[in-house]
């Protein structure tokens, strides 16, 4: 996407439908005066007691334990500078987002207009009562060193300045597993950094702190060499890192090194010196959006370096995302009293180790089939790799737990690690490792459509997205037309293919196969004729057939089982399925759920019943999320004996006999499917483990009635439905549908269409 796009996208985002990202939530019902008296005047002083006799219980009946306050003075706001406390509010609102989406923990966002770090520390400071922890934002250096440590001392919770030691630890374990592969040791190399701000200075610290010699870094910044004696651009910080040297230029000093970071800015390591650099260089080039060589150029030189940047389009992306919201994780879980050395230490073993474990097979299928292996291209894990929040929550909970910082011990470290693996799920990022898979290998997918506005507005965003090549069909004039006035800027020709079922030269060729396909159906040629110039899911349905698109959408309006009729007439049934499901996804507040089968069969039988939960549990997989099954009944094992519920309790026992690796149960509740502890009361010995991501309906009633009223009094983003069975990617929609969900169902498309080839 290009600036201008993105700056419009960006502003529309922010603004649409209300402004800002951020609103509170009760998290208590609030429905009768019962509740009021509870919540407020006089139920809340019992709260207010027990604090007072002991501060410890603010972590049991407060929000303080999962609260943190990102604070900033505005005065170093990503690239911006120094824009002010009002103008970073949106980046703060952002890093509050990913601290709720990654690992679930709330966030207030503070922006104090006051530069003098002396008045700052006392704001700050003041602030320990409401918050289980600070993360200090966008503060320029020196003065982030002076707050961060003066806070430290002063307050009882972790102060941790994520611009430091967030980027400090990611490229510490980048390095640590580039070292691994080149077979050198960190006391023995040579570093060479450009970049003597915040992050670079703590990413020096950190490394020293896990063995790298200081005597041995190499620190250059505008002015060049750091050395003893320099007093021009130099800060007590960058003293520390002073050569004893007549050198002066990255030039000189970047001869035999063994490392390169760089945290400065663009083009700043040039050709000839990665030349000079000792064997199998390691290279962090972090300045963004313009490294400081590219990765094309170092290896150009040098095919023997290992090169990380900060972007996401080159392997080896060193991520701040992958320490931040997973270190403050396990520092409030415990509820630490600081994030010490013991415990970064751990977090940057924890990344590092975690890109040497062979990756799962979920995990991979997450990602498009991604060979996730340690090695030259893969140093660190993916930021959003699910295993994230697990090991390194849990690695930095036992930190704080052994360096005596923790304040509540976790008792059960197993338990602990099933609670954050069922976050993952929880979390609604399920949809961004089918982003992240499509963008990489967009593939053609026709739009029935194609003249809806709702299927335009979605075309922009999937163009602006990258992750399809789409194909209109309808006519030419109305699309353009409606484009125009809905002021979108996708363009026919660059951005799309139009399909006229009024005119195409396959228009002979379609109507002769669809014949053929239909002939002993009541189709003759002359109604074969008129449905390839009227029926748009014929159309599509037929490019699909004959690999003119990858995939196809269609029901953006009219009946469901209309279009499914013809979709399954052009493409039928894929290899071993003898019938067709609708699965579908709702990301809801509370977390992710499928359901199956929304749209498609009335009353299945047992039989019908398992083939469709293997086909929903292997697409659920698609997800890179692990089934949990519940087949769901008025019935809670056996409780009744109606004909429905016998029906699910057969398919339980055959999913039991034939597919064992599935964790599935049934017959059951509702409640029991989503609630461990009221199964467990019923039924202690469940095969299934946790709150089930995936439910199975008796019947087309139950699941669609359940589905359309989930979505709408939730407010949820739904994906689907997703018609999973037949022989190649065709999803049919519903009227109902957002812009926002044919985007979703479109990368759900691209996916499919790459995994079938």
């Amino acid at each position: 996407m290009d600036d201008e796009k993105l700056h419009e996208a960006a502003l529309i985002y922010h603004r649409e439908p209300k402004p800002g990202k951020l609103a509170i939530m009760a998290t208590k019902p609030l429905t009768t005066q019962r509740d009021l008296s509870l919540a407020y005047s006089p139920g809340v002083a019992a709260a207010c007691r027990v604090i007072v006799e002991d501060p410890k219980e603010a972590a049991t009946v407060t929000a303080r334990a999962n609260l943190v306050g990102v604070v900033t003075n505005g005065t170093a706001v990503l690239g911006l500078g120094a824009i002010g406390p009002l103008a970073a509010k949106p980046v703060m609102e952002g890093k509050a987002v990913l601290f709720k989406k990654f690992a679930g923990i709330d966030v207030f966002d503070i922006e104090i207009n006051e530069t003098d770090p002396h008045k700052l520390i006392e704001i700050i400071a003041a602030l320990e009562p409401t918050f289980g922890a600070i993360n200090l934002e966008d503060i320029k250096s020196p003065e982030c060193f002076i707050i961060e440590q003066a806070c430290r001392k002063r307050m009882n919770i972790p102060v941790f300045h994520d611009d430091q030691h967030g980027t400090a630890i990611v490229t510490a374990a980048a390095i640590l597993n580039a070292l691994r592969i080149t077979g050198k040791k960190i006391e023995d190399v040579k570093l060479v950094s450009t970049g003597g701000g915040a992050a670079g200075i703590a990413c020096l610290n950190q490394l020293v702190s896990l063995g790298l010699k200081r005597e041995n870094v190499w620190l250059c910044d505008i002015a060049g060499l750091v050395w003893r004696g320099r007093n021009d651009e130099m800060t007590r910080e960058k003293e520390a890192y002073a050569q004893d040297s007549d050198l002066r230029s990255l030039s000189e000093v970047i001869e035999d090194a063994d490392v390169f970071l760089g945290l400065s800015g663009p083009n700043v390591l040039k050709k000839e010196m990665v030349a000079k650099m000792a064997s199998q260089p390691v290279i962090l080039a972090m300045a963004n959006p313009t490294p400081e060589i590219w990765p094309e150029d170092a290896r150009e030189v040098r095919p023997d370096c290992i090169i990380a940047t900060g972007r996401s389009d080159y392997p080896n992306q060193v991520n701040n995302v992958l320490c931040f919201p997973f270190i403050f994780r396990g520092a409030l879980d415990v509820g630490a009293t600081d994030i010490n050395e013991e415990m970064k230490a751990a977090c940057v073993r924890a990344i590092a180790d975690m890109a040497m474990i062979e990756s799962s097979d979920i995990v991979a299928a997450a990602y498009g089939g991604e060979e996730l292996r340690f090695g030259r291209e893969y140093l660190i894990p993916k930021p959003f790799d699910p295993r994230l929040i697990v090991e390194v929550s849990s690695a930095v909970a036992q930190a704080a737990m052994d360096s005596g910082v923790a304040t509540r011990p976790i008792e059960d470290m197993q338990a602990y690690r099933d609670s954050l693996s069922r976050f993952v799920i929880r979390s609604g990022l399920v949809m961004k490792p089918i982003f992240e898979s499509a963008r990489k290998d967009p593939r053609r997918v026709a739009y029935a459509e194609g003249e809806d506005e709702r299927v335009l507005r979605a075309v922009q965003t999937i163009v602006d997205d990258a992750i399809a090549m789409p194909i209109l069909i309808g006519r030419p004039e109305v699309i353009a037309s409606r484009i125009e006035k809905m002021g979108l800027r996708i363009c026919e020709g660059r951005d799309f293919e139009v399909v006229n079922p009024e005119q195409d030269e396959r228009y002979a060729d379609f109507w002769r196969s669809y014949h053929e396909i239909m002939e002993r159906g009541g189709v003759s040629p002359d109604a074969a004729r008129t449905i390839m110039r009227t029926n748009t899911t014929v159309i599509g349905s037929m490019m699909v057939r004959k690999g003119m698109a990858d995939a196809m959408l269609c029901g953006v309006y009219g009946q469901y089982r209309y279009h499914l009729r013809h979709v399954m007439d052009v493409l039928g049934l894929g290899k071993g399925v003898h019938d067709v499901s609708a699965l579908s996804l709702l990301i809801l507040p509370q977390g992710s759920m499928f359901l199956c089968d929304t749209h498609v069969t009335p009353d299945p039988s047992a039989e019908e019943i398992v083939e469709m939960t293997v086909l929903a549990a292997n697409e659920v997989r698609n997800f890179g999320i692990e089934p949990k099954i519940a087949l769901l009944a008025h019935s809670n094992f056996g409780t009744t004996n109606y004909p429905q519920a016998v029906k699910m309790r057969e398919a339980a026992k055959m999913l039991h006999e034939r597919y064992p690796e599935l964790e599935v149960e049934g017959e059951m509740h509702a409640d029991s499917a989503l609630n461990p502890q009221s199964r467990d009361r019923v039924f202690p010995n469940s095969r299934l483990t946790g709150t089930a991501n995936l439910l199975i309906f008796p019947n087309l009633d139950a699941a669609n009635i359940t589905f359309n009223a989930l979505k709408t009094m939730s407010g949820a983003v739904s994906v689907g439905p997703m018609l999973i069975g037949t022989s190649a990617p065709a999803h049919v929609l519903t009227p109902s549908v957002t812009a926002r969900g044919i985007h979703n169902a479109t990368a759900v498309a691209v996916v499919e269409a790459q995994r079938k080839g």
